[in-house]
């Protein structure tokens, strides 16, 4: 007599079914990723809140004050000057529906709210423009999220400017580096946005600075803003730099005032989110490098190799714009003389500047304008209806925006060339190797405080942006930065 057959429900099949392939895709898992105990050694989590914990009581060496007052002073004109584009316009109607205990101001209105909202909006208005710092190496826009954040917490404990300027460079540091640990070429060739990488954790550790967390407590706030960390290279496809304000920095800032203000209130979490089992560095990375975390902290400061645009535009078009006013101002060139254009940049600069509908970041326009203009004004970099002017689509026909391998030196990640070809047959060339505004190639105090005049004058006015310049520049002599923030208050 044969067997009678055995009749299996089909919700346990589908439990075996799932089983066996969690079985198989672990397998697998276990071929492909690097051992989790190569990475989860020597308290990383531990090493860095440690640090975290200290670094508000950290002296900085001259050159580092004196470069951290700069990047405040121009983040803070960033936040000004974007008070008033389309961008920073919509945050602060957005704010005004969001209520929230009054901790923190929004720059340029008269809007007071929770930290974590104002460390959002500022943190948006801040990249409204691309005036915003840049750094060469992971390629990161750390101050437009790092100060704003710190602000925020400054304002809510009533922090000093010695305060402030240690949280941000806590911030620059702890945020550049994760993305080191994570290799920042390897997270640029996926689909994932670096620089909200860098926002979060970056706006995390200035406000844990400012808000004076012990070293548990920083554990759980690096686990709280780990837990957020997020970002899509789908920005690119942003025609309005509104989502981009909030991908770039809005987002980071808001993630890493969350994290401290939970902590804050007493909420706990995981102590080794970037060491333990599943760990923020593993999971992100195929490639880590979990020591560049806390490699040279106290000694390398990354604040100190972010650099300062001259050009209110996107960061890739400094260097061909630097080039090319070189050889405009002294070959008086002008366009009827010009046949063809050709820009050289990095490779990996192509997708961002190449043909971005952004006009502050379209790399064609940007030199076209300069062609006719002779400079680049802050009207003129953010204007969609001047990029469709005939007369400029038709300078933009002559310029060729081209990826150089050669361009491709880690040690001058930013580096451009370009070449004019005159009708005449001359061919003129120039090479920007560092923009000025680069470590390499610094600007001076007279050079970022007439950046920052341009930009807050027109919202603030003449004297209070005069005042306000002085106070940041001599930032670690000012007491509490709520009288500072009452300067740049609107109605």
């Amino acid at each position: 007599m044969p067997a009678k057959p055995i009749y299996k429900s089909a919700s346990l099949c589908s439990l075996n079914r799932r089983k066996f392939l969690y079985k198989s895709s672990a397998s697998v898992a276990a071929l492909l990723l690097p051992s989790i105990d190569t990475y989860a050694a020597n308290d990383l989590t531990g090493r860095l809140a440690t640090y975290m914990a200290s670094a508000r009581n950290l002296e900085l060496p001259p050159n580092v004050l004196q470069d951290a007052k700069f990047r405040i002073l121009d983040t803070f004109a960033a936040m000004i000057s974007g008070s008033k584009l389309t961008p920073g316009e919509m945050a602060t109607r957005f704010a005004r529906t969001q209520g929230g205990t009054p901790e923190a101001s929004i720059l340029a209105s008269n809007i007071k709210t929770t930290a974590i909202n104002a460390a959002m909006i500022n943190a948006m208005l801040a990249h409204s423009d691309e005036s915003d710092d840049f750094e060469p190496v992971t390629k990161a826009h750390p101050g437009s999220a790092t100060v704003p954040a710190a602000l925020a917490f400054a304002q809510k404990e009533r922090r000093s400017g010695t305060d402030l300027i240690r949280g941000v460079a806590l911030g620059y540091d702890v945020g550049c580096r994760f993305l080191m640990a994570l290799g920042p070429d390897h997270v640029r060739g996926t689909h994932r946005g670096a620089e909200a990488y860098n926002a979060t954790m970056g706006a995390m550790a200035s406000a844990a600075s400012l808000a004076h967390l012990t070293e548990q407590q920083m554990r759980y706030a690096i686990s709280y803003g780990a837990q957020q960390v997020s970002g899509l290279w789908s920005w690119v496809d942003d025609h309005d730099h509104i989502e981009k304000s909030f991908d770039f920095s809005g987002m980071g800032a808001r993630n890493g005032a969350t994290a401290v203000a939970m902590v804050q209130q007493g909420l706990t979490g995981v102590k080794d989110v970037l060491d333990g089992k599943h760990n923020l560095i593993i999971a992100l990375s195929t490639q880590p490098n979990p020591e560049a975390l806390v490699a040279d902290l106290g000694s390398r400061f990354f604040i100190t190799e972010s650099s300062i645009k001259t050009f209110p535009v996107g960061y890739p078009n400094q260097a061909p714009l630097d080039a090319f006013l070189k050889l405009y101002r002294t070959n008086n060139i002008t366009p009827d003389k010009v046949s063809k254009i050709v820009v050289r940049l990095p490779e990996d600069a192509i997708g961002i500047v190449g043909r971005s509908p952004m006009p502050d970041v379209n790399c064609p326009y940007l030199i076209s304008t300069a062609l006719l203009e002779g400079t680049i004004s802050f009207a003129n970099a953010h204007s969609q209806e001047r990029m469709k002017d005939p007369a400029v689509r038709a300078q933009m026909e002559k310029v060729t925006v081209i990826g150089d391998p050669a361009l491709n030196d880690p040690l001058a990640p930013r580096g451009g060339i370009v070449e004019v070809y005159l009708t005449d047959g001359t061919v003129l060339k120039q090479h920007t190797r560092f923009p000025p505004g680069t470590k390499e190639n610094p600007l001076s105090a007279e050079t970022v405080s007439a950046k920052a005049r341009d930009l807050m004058g027109p919202v603030l006015g003449k004297n209070k942006t005069e005042t306000v310049i002085a106070q940041l520049l001599e930032l670690e002599k000012v007491k509490d930065m709520n009288q500072l923030v009452a300067l740049m208050i609107t109605k």
